[in-house]
């Protein structure tokens, strides 16, 4: 007899979570042959954009489920990727489907004591809980986006997913430690993303953009303000309110330390102001200049929004 296929010792995978970051995760594992790939996505149970996401699950050989009972009920692995805001609902709701020994791998960005309770959550119904954290955006890198894996059942999750061409780290500490290491990261990323919005906005309106940038430039040469200025404005405009959210998790992991989160608040508003003032779909199909994002975020000032 020949020896077992790689394809053949893949997992059976349930991705809850059929957005950004867990669609690309399902259509990885479904290209690489998985035996089974199940999803279940909120959204599949509303009207208007149900169909066309189940369809583009199906295309891609994953079964749309009607539950998330129902996508892990033959799942190896249930994968987490919902919105930071649900993550804990999402574990909570997992406990009455996870089966006895049934991997879970929560790549959610929430604050350390989220995620332990979430593993309380999942441990006390029988199920192994891996935390996971995804060190930087999913695009473009896809599946092989670096990831810290923590908890007892980290190494052995790594272990089977590594095939897939995964680039995983694993950390054996106790859960938690990987997300504060997110978590203190994203109050830097994000705060930064929020500063450009604020500073370029600022710097648009007052005819002085050229200058900064280039007094940036000059303080922190090679780092090319305006293309990144652009970029994490971008970021912002796309991902806003899903970063805002996660920031009010950085929020939380400051708070627990005991330290007043000034700086990861503000950040969660700013991030908050432009996802519920411009559309996350305004620039698709172009390369917008930090200019063309200041300028949408100055015509909210002129509409009077605070």
């Amino acid at each position: 007899m020949g020896k077992p296929s790689a394809k053949s010792n893949l997992p059976r995978f349930a991705v809850i979570g059929f957005g950004e970051a867990g669609g690309i995760f399902a259509r990885a594992f479904a290209a690489a042959g998985a035996p089974r790939v199940a999803t279940y996505d909120i959204k599949f149970d509303a009207a208007d954009g149900a169909p066309s996401m189940k369809q583009a699950a199906k295309a891609a050989g994953i079964v749309a489920a009607d539950t998330p009972a129902e996508a892990a009920r033959e799942a190896d692995m249930v994968l987490a990727a919902v919105t930071a805001s649900s993550a804990l609902d999402a574990a909570t709701a997992a406990t009455g489907y996870i089966a006895p020994g049934q991997l879970y791998l929560d790549i959610n960005s929430v604050a350390p004591s989220t995620k332990r309770e979430a593993a309380a959550r999942i441990e006390r119904a029988g199920g192994r809980y891996v935390e996971a954290a995804v060190m930087t955006s999913v695009p473009p890198y896809g599946i092989r986006v670096p990831m810290l894996f923590g908890g007892p059942h980290g190494r052995v999750l790594a272990e089977r997913l590594r095939p897939l061409g995964m680039a995983i780290e694993v950390v054996e500490r106790e859960i938690g430690y990987v997300s504060a290491v997110k978590m203190c990261r994203s109050v830097m990323i994000k705060g930064i993303e929020a500063l450009v919005v604020e500073a370029m906005t600022a710097a648009h309106e007052y005819g002085v953009a050229d200058q900064v940038i280039a007094s940036l430039d000059e303080t922190f040469p090679g780092f090319d303000w305006s293309k990144q200025a652009a970029y994490m404005a971008g970021r912002v405009v796309k991902h806003g309110k899903r970063r805002a959210e996660e920031m009010r998790e950085a929020a939380k992991a400051v708070a627990d330390i005991g330290l007043d989160p000034l700086m990861a608040s503000a950040t969660a508003e700013r991030q908050q102001w432009v996802a519920d003032r411009v559309d996350r779909d305004r620039f698709d199909g172009r390369k917008p200049t930090i200019g063309d994002f200041a300028d949408i975020f100055r015509r909210q000032l002129k509409r009077g929004a605070p």
